[in-house]
């Protein structure tokens, strides 16, 4: 092969390895959002739809014409730890009322290429009211132009909503504020990724909140894997017999692969019996090994489990340490008696210890300078710290995990009690060190082990 040939296929290799990274942090990609990001993977989209599709098991849509790229992701154990959020109110995540909202809206929206914010309400308010298992929408009070505005804001964010006249939040001021919108029909069709659709799950509504794990495990059971018929259900009479061994190894290949490369770390303790054995058989680990070089990370293999390194930081969307928020300044100096505490803290441990942290900056963390604050800002450091797989709740404990003692707090320095401390250097599973934050005031250094 000549130099040029040579060259030409390493450039498609760091392509793709790129494109592969701006995918899984951002499964749906439009070129109004990232036209150079959009580009590389229209450009790639057959090497990227071949990686996917066999790595991890899902599905690659580029529309070119219309601008965008959906990585339809499925994971067999979904959580609750990427919710969708609200572009206002700190970025909040979405309660019932608003997921109810994107539901009716979304269905609402298929038959509409262009509509008004009027309209759209009035017609949610007839189809809520037709729905005995729904509360009724009523645009007259305001909390509820409020959940309405977060919804229309969140598919705006989507591209699936655009603006053309007036601004959304001005509806939450006044029921008859003015705004028209163009509806991208077809986008709006390849958000949901469940390979079951929920119309197929026939469940009487005063059912489905006590069987609601079930409903969901059948939302996203796949027929590749055998033994699942259309609706999700497993087959018994044929479940034993249906899988046969390729199946059985795709559906470890995928589901392992899956969560190493959706998880900040994956654990050794956290995977089945038949899935410890895939990832460390000389197949498995060829695969695996195979499959990471080619989207451009570094693998760290380690006795507890597996991480991956973006070099780039291009794969992580949430980073570690970060001072972008008062949980997660707290949740890195929390670290360090978590640490120091193998067996884990109760919850009145990690309260005094957040107390601690409230008396040594009295000026800091003003919304939990309150008589149950330092209770909150535990609860969310904690979540923090669970949410990037650095600790766990286990019989009343908090506990760290392995990836935790990767941190170390070397300084903490002051000199304005008003400032809110910020990490200044450290790590996260998915990225090398971040920039230094511009400290001043209260900082906290963290070193990556």
């Amino acid at each position: 092969m000549s130099t040029l040939a040579n060259q030409l296929a390493a450039a498609e290799r760091e392509e793709v390895a790129r494109a592969i990274r701006l995918l899984l942090v951002r499964p749906l990609l439009t070129e109004a959002a990232d036209p150079a990001g959009f580009e590389l993977v229209r450009r790639r989209r057959d090497p990227l739809a071949q990686w996917f599709d066999y790595t991890v098991g899902w599905s690659l849509v580029v529309e070119p014409r219309r601008g965008h790229a959906r990585l339809a992701k499925v994971r067999a154990d979904p959580d609750g730890s990427r919710p969708a959020r609200r572009a206002r109110s700190g970025r909040a995540p979405f309660d019932r009322r608003r997921y109810v909202l994107l539901c009716v809206t979304s269905a609402e929206l298929l038959s509409m290429p262009m509509t008004t914010i009027g309209m759209l309400a009035d017609r949610i308010v007839q189809a809520t009211a037709a729905d005995r298992a729904l509360a009724a929408f009523d645009p007259v009070h305001r909390p509820e132009r409020m959940a309405f505005v977060d919804v229309l804001k969140l598919l705006e964010s989507y591209d699936v909503l655009r603006a053309v006249d007036g601004t959304t939040e001005a509806y939450v001021e006044s029921a008859e504020a003015k705004v028209l919108y163009r509806v991208d029909t077809t986008l709006l069709m390849r958000l949901p990724a469940a390979p079951v659709g929920a119309s197929r799950l026939a469940a009487p509504p005063d059912e489905v909140s006590a069987r609601f794990e079930e409903l969901l495990a059948r939302l996203v059971r796949e027929r590749r894997y055998g033994g699942v018929v259309a609706d999700g259900t497993v087959d018994e009479a044929h479940s034993q017999t249906a899988a046969t061994d390729a199946q059985r190894n795709l559906r470890l290949r995928h589901s392992v692969l899956r969560r190493l490369f959706d998880d900040p770390v994956l654990y050794r303790t956290d995977l089945a019996d038949d899935e410890l054995a895939y990832v460390t058989s000389l197949t498995g680990r060829q695969i695996l090994r195979r499959s990471v070089e080619q989207a451009g990370f570094l693998l760290e293999e380690r006795a507890e489990g597996y991480l991956l390194v973006d070099p780039d930081g291009l794969a992580t969307d949430v980073r570690f340490p970060d001072d972008t928020s008062t949980a997660r300044v707290a949740a890195l100096l929390l670290l360090e008696p978590l640490c120091a505490t193998p067996a884990g803290l109760l919850p009145e441990q990690l309260a005094e210890a957040g107390a601690e942290l409230l008396r040594r900056f009295p000026r800091w963390a003003k919304a939990y300078q309150s008589e149950d604050g330092a209770a909150r800002l535990s609860d969310d450091a904690v979540r923090v710290l669970a949410d990037v797989g650095l600790a766990r709740r286990a019989r009343g404990r908090v506990v760290v995990c392995p990836a935790a003692y990767r941190y170390r707090l070397t300084e903490t320095t002051s000199s304005d009690t008003e400032a809110e401390p910020a990490p200044e250097r450290g790590a996260s599973p998915r990225e090398t060190a971040p920039e230094a934050s511009a400290s001043e005031g209260i900082g906290v250094e963290g070193d990556r082990l």
